[in-house]
Order: structure tokens, then C-alpha cells, then sequence
């Protein structure tokens, strides 16, 4: 007996990277320009479940795909992926339903113990095979640059799925890990369903720009050891953590997904996070909030701990810092500490186990739409403006409704927590709020239960947490207060429109800007704002992307893809690192 389940990618089981990459190998020339029409035409396909752990797709009359992952849930090995045509194994559909699956993290090595410190590494360059191994990924990288994730197709994957593989048995771990991620942008970007289609270009740009970035300096043979990384696994600390609730994070999407993720730091400043995310969507993010934790036998909800506190001994923390629920971990309930006790967060790139919030103390201004405009509170006085923006819009949560009332209040002075927008520097989405110490009846008033914070997401501010006679604006001519208010994002935005054009739309794209008329206007603007650097870089990148090497008599002469990815690689460091001191100027005050 076996049941069916809608949609074929997210049933299926993950697939380890060289499998797919090897299914892909064996097919004909005819049939790898087949490749992508036959994944996606999956998405009308059931895959049954057996009771025996098999996976059954019918793809047609006489063909029938079985996958039979093994204990671990992973198809590991190609003779767990079995295709009853005649073609078998080097068809092609064996290899789209490969494709179809997701992406299976390397596995550790059977018998490999969670480390309980970071292992140290060798002070060496790179060997003459890891130079290879980042040759390979460097060219399979500028070619997913130059088509763009949304054109990158299956065989694209396979050849990057290759080159990690090879990377792996090389020893670099940090470029394994880095191919990997992209390969799961490009497999979501092209997702036949929409359930994890992106919405958004950061994460693809971040992704490729960390792929490029240690390849180009690996296969230069740089010495530094970090570029060669750590297989990532789980690892346990020396001793038990005593951890401090901080805030609750409603999280919907993507693909319906719905659920919390808990914010917890320890007393050295490195962050934590418990997570609580299944299929539901906004709905099941929304009663997720007050929901049990699941971490082995503790029994409590995320409300609770999220202003309480946690004691864990033999604790499980992944790579990225959440709290995982393996066997032999045990915790306590503790008190936790209210948030004068919490210094405003640093807008840093990432430091401890999991990023990091971004917080500071703002003076509200004025509602804008359905955010907020409001000044960073320096100490010594009204200082940028900026904007607070709904971290999620859906009205089964209480984003939206929150900030709208905090928008009623000019003159009101709140911390706040949550994540500079990507795309705009001078927006913060606030997950949390909270009274300013010493700001008497100028802040909120929250009840002592919630131990001096609000989770926008779940908790509804009223009438009685603000001030009775709340405080106006500093008076000032409304022309003059209204200009002065607005929040003007830096001129970056033309870079970063660009580099995040070219990641999605690939060369073609990015030559457009090249073709503009108004680029040098574009780039004029960029140094009015002293970003010279920024201005020949884009205009240099908009400029390679439109170049088509053509021998004497004027036909194609071969594609430069090195010159224009490291071209398309130099612009975005360049902005990574310009828009982080942006970022630190402006939030930590």
C-alpha cells in the first residue's frame, strides 16, 4: 500500500550532489537540452510513498522512476535511483527526477563525533590539486553568472554539483558549502510550482558573490587558511549554556511554510535560536508563537522563553546556531533579564553562532503608510532619520497593526529589534520594541509580565502601554520637518541594482545599463555622493557585460566569462563591504 502526495519536489527524498551530477553525465547531447522541460513537467506528477521507504514516479506508460533512499532519508549512491525504460540508467527519467529532488547536505563521515571546540587549521596554501578543484568551480560558477539563476538550468546545477563534489574530495570545505547554497538558489528559482521561487535576489547574489570570491583567491593559491573552511557539522560546547530570552520572530514562507523562530543570547553576546517551522503558511506562524518548545523532554512555550530564560547541558547547536532536540540534550526553565539589561544590538555581518539583531533606541516622527518614520536616538540629540517597515504584512499577525499605533505617537521614544532591510540601508523591519531606560513618560508602558518588550508579531499594543499625554514633536516649520524627516537611501541603490541584475537576468541583463543613456547621469550621481569607486564599477561592469569579443572578420571570437565574472565579482565586494560600514555608521550610535 502506499499513499500519494501532490507535487513531486517537496516529496521527494534529497539527492547527495554527485548522484544527480553523475545521472546528468550519462545522458546524450539530444537529451540534456531535454533535461529541464522533463523536471518540470514533474510538477503534474504524483510521487507515491511505499510503506518500504520507496519513492514511485510515473513518467509515462513504460517508464517508472523508484527511488529508495537509505537510512539516513538521502539517495547517496546511483543504484538507489532506478528507472524501468529501456534507456535505464542513462535516462531521462531517472535524471528529472534527481533533479527534482532537493539538495542533500554532505554527509559527515560514519562515525564522526560532534566537536565541542573549532578545529584548528593547517597554516598552508593550497595544493596543486585544491587549485584545480577551485579552477573547476570558478568556471562553473561564471557560467551560472553569465546565463542568470532564472535561465541556469538543470545541466547548469549538474557541472557546479560536479565541481563541488570535486572540492570536497580536495578538502575545501568552505567552497563545497558555497557551491552547494547556489545550487539551491538555482533549484528554487526554477522550482515548476512557485513554492520556493525567490522572491527576493540577496540571497543569490550573497551566495554567488561567497562562491566566487573564495575560488578566485583559492586558485590564486592564497595561503590563508580560512579560505579552505570546516566541514560543517553539529558541534556541542564545553559545558551546559545559560541562555536569555530576547524576542519572538513570526516566520511565513516560503513554500506555505509557517512557524517561530526564538531569539536567545548568551552571556557572552553569541546568539541562539530555537525553531518551530512546518507547512501552515502566516496562519500557523501566527499560533506557533504560543507553542510548545520542542527540545527533547523541556516543557514550556516560545511566549514564556522568549522573556524567560534556558539552562542546557549537553546542548546540540547547528552551524547556523539553532538549538537542536538530539538525544542526550537536556534543559531547564530560568529566569530571564529585562531589556535594560541588553545594550542595543550591533548591525555587525555576523558574530557568535547566529547573526545577529539590529537594534538602537529611535524617537517616532510620523506614520508613513504602513511604516514609520522615526530618528536614531544618539544620546546627544535627535540624529538620522530612518524608516520602520512591517516585517510581515499578513494581517494574521501584528506587524502592521503595531506600527500604525506607534506611527499615532510623534515624539514617543522606543528600542527597537529586528533586521535592516537588504535592500535599503536606512530601513529597519522591527520584530520587537521596548521602553527606553530613563526616558520617563516619554516611552512605553508595558505590563511587568512581558518583562520589558513587545513581539510586534504577536503582541498588540493599546491604549494603556503609551504615555497618557503623549509628547510631540520638537516644533520646527512643517516644510523644513517634512524634507528633513525623510529617509534618503545612499546612492549604492544603482550599484546594487546592477550587480542584483545581473545575478537574476545573467550578462545580457546586466549589458542593458551599458546601452542606457542615462548612465553617465547614473554614475554623476554616485560621485556627488563620494562614491567614486562605486561609479567606475558600475559603469566598468556595465561595460564588460555589453562586450563581444569578434575575431577579423567579425564573428564571435569566444566568451571572456573569466573577465566578466571577476568584473561582476570586484562590484560586489565592493558594495558588500561599502553598504556594511554604511550599515554600522548609521545603527550602532
Amino acid at each position: 500500500m502506499s499513499r500519494s502526495r501532490p507535487g513531486t519536489a517537496p516529496s521527494l527524498p534529497p539527492v547527495a550532489p554527485e548522484v544527480f551530477a553523475a545521472a546528468v553525465e550519462g545522458l546524450s547531447t539530444r537529451l540534456r537540452r531535454r533535461l529541464d522541460a522533463a523536471v518540470e513537467s514533474l510538477a503534474a506528477t504524483s510521487a507515491d510513498a511505499a510503506e518500504d521507504g520507496t519513492y514511485g514516479i510515473r513518467c509515462g506508460e513504460d517508464a517508472l522512476v523508484t527511488l529508495a533512499p537509505g537510512p539516513s532519508g538521502t539517495i547517496t549512491s546511483p543504484d538507489q535511483a532506478r528507472c524501468t525504460c529501456l534507456l535505464s540508467p542513462r535516462c531521462l527519467h531517472r535524471a528529472a527526477a534527481l533533479g527534482a529532488a532537493p539538495v542533500a547536505d554532505p554527509a559527515p563521515p560514519a562515525g564522526t563525533a560532534l566537536p565541542t571546540a573549532p578545529v584548528a587549521l593547517p597554516a598552508r596554501g593550497p595544493s596543486a590539486g585544491q587549485v584545480r578543484a577551485a579552477e573547476g568551480l570558478w568556471t562553473a560558477a561564471a557560467a551560472v553568472l553569465a546565463a542568470g539563476i532564472t535561465a541556469a538550468g538543470a545541466v547548469a546545477r549538474a557541472e557546479l554539483l560536479r565541481a563541488a563534489h570535486t572540492a570536497r574530495l580536495a578538502g575545501l570545505h568552505r567552497a563545497e558549502g558555497a557551491a552547494l547554497d547556489v545550487v539551491r538558489h538555482l533549484h528554487d528559482a526554477r522550482d515548476p510550482q512557485g513554492a520556493h521561487r525567490v522572491q527576493r535576489p540577496a540571497g543569490p547574489v550573497a551566495a554567488l558573490r561567497e562562491l566566487l570570491l573564495v575560488t578566485h583567491r583559492l586558485k590564486a593559491a592564497d595561503p590563508d587558511p580560512g579560505l579552505i573552511g570546516a566541514a560543517h557539522h553539529h558541534h556541542r560546547p564545553d559545558g551546559p549554556l545559560r541562555l536569555h530570552g530576547v524576542c519572538r520572530e513570526p516566520v511565513a514562507g516560503p513554500g506555505a511554510l509557517g512557524g517561530v523562530l526564538t531569539h536567545l543570547v548568551d552571556d557572552a553576546g553569541r546568539w541562539y535560536t530555537l525553531r518551530d517551522v512546518a507547512p501552515g503558511g502566516p496562519e500557523r506562524a501566527r499560533r506557533a508563537g504560543t507553542a510548545h518548545v520542542a527540545l527533547r523532554s523541556f516543557l514550556s512555550d516560545h511566549e514564556r522563553l522568549s522573556r524567560g530564560g534556558l539552562v542546557v547541558t549537553g546542548a546540540v547547536v547547528a552551524p547556523d546556531g539553532r538549538l537542536l532536540a538530539e538525544p542526550g540534550v537536556r534543559a531547564t526553565f530560568a529566569a530571564g533579564r529585562p531589556w535594560a539589561g541588553f545594550a542595543p544590538a550591533a548591525a555587525a555581518d555576523g558574530t557568535g553562532d547566529a547573526p545577529p539583531l539590529t537594534g538602537c533606541d529611535v524617537e517616532i516622527v510620523a506614520a508613513d503608510g504602513e511604516g514609520v518614520l522615526a530618528r536614531i536616538d544618539t544620546g546627544d540629540g535627535p540624529g538620522p532619520a530612518v524608516r520602520l517597515a512591517p516585517a510581515h504584512r499578513h494581517p494574521a499577525l501584528a506587524h502592521t497593526a503595531n506600527l500604525r499605533r506607534l506611527g499615532a505617537c510623534p515624539g514617543l521614544r522606543v528600542r527597537v529589534l529586528g533586521r535592516v532591510d537588504p535592500d535599503r540601508v536606512t530601513t529597519l523591519r522591527p520584530l520587537a520594541v521596548g521602553p527606553v531606560p530613563g526616558a520617563g513618560a516619554a516611552t512605553l508602558r508595558l505590563p511587568d509580565e512581558w518583562r520589558d518588550r513587545a513581539d510586534l508579531g504577536y503582541d498588540r499594543l493599546c491604549d494603556a502601554h503609551f504615555p497618557a499625554a503623549a509628547p510631540g514633536p520638537a516644533p520646527s516649520p512643517p516644510p523644513l520637518a517634512a524634507a528633513d524627516a525623510s529617509p534618503v537611501d545612499s546612492p549604492l541603490r544603482r550599484v546594487r541594482d546592477l550587480v542584483e541584475l545581473a545575478v537574476t537576468g545573467g550578462r545580457r541583463a546586466a549589458a542593458e545599463p551599458a546601452r542606457d543613456g542615462d548612465r553617465g547621469a547614473h554614475a554623476a550621481v554616485l560621485r556627488r555622493g563620494g562614491f567614486a569607486t562605486g561609479a567606475d564599477l558600475y559603469a566598468a561592469l556595465g561595460a564588460v557585460a555589453a562586450r563581444r569579443p569578434r575575431d577579423a572578420f567579425g564573428r564571435p571570437a569566444g566568451d571572456d566569462l573569466d573577465r566578466y565574472a571577476a568584473q561582476w565579482l570586484a562590484t560586489a565586494v565592493y558594495l558588500n563591504g561599502t553598504e556594511a560600514a554604511l550599515r554600522r555608521g548609521l545603527w550602532n550610535r
